[in-house]
């Protein structure tokens, strides 16, 4: 894909992922399937405050789509404080055999928030900008 393309997809992957962390977060780690959203023992402190970090990162998300070249910082931060958050997850999973389910909820579903951001990113830089 070159860098025409990726810029039409990147506002809306921007939006739909910040559709995502504002609306799917809470209902995934409460109803839905909270065994592969959410870590065992339940602690309400920690799933307010996640949910309140990707609400908050989502909104800001939207309003990056409106302008993706002027907001790459927060687009480069979504990608990689994904890798590393999914990346703790994948650890804690593996050695905590009562989150095992994550590793087929909300740790792929980071990866792939971050690897769906990092092939949209433009890989061209314009020399004038330097």
């Amino acid at each position: 894909m070159d860098d025409i393309a990726r810029a039409k997809y990147l506002p809306v992957a921007l939006v739909v992922v910040g559709l995502i962390f504002i609306f799917a977060i809470y209902p995934m780690m409460m109803w839905i399937w909270p065994a592969g959203w959410g870590w065992t023992p339940r602690q309400p402190e920690y799933e307010q405050m996640i949910m309140g970090l990707y609400a908050t990162l989502g909104v800001f998300l939207i309003l990056a789509a409106r302008n993706p070249a002027a907001n790459t910082s927060l687009i480069w931060f979504t990608i990689w404080s994904s890798l590393v958050h999914a990346t703790i997850m994948l650890f804690q999973a593996i050695v905590d055999h009562t989150e095992r389910q994550n590793l087929v909820g909300d740790i792929p579903a980071l990866y792939l928030v971050a690897a769906i951001l990092w092939y949209l990113m433009p890989k061209h830089v314009d020399k004038k900008q330097e």
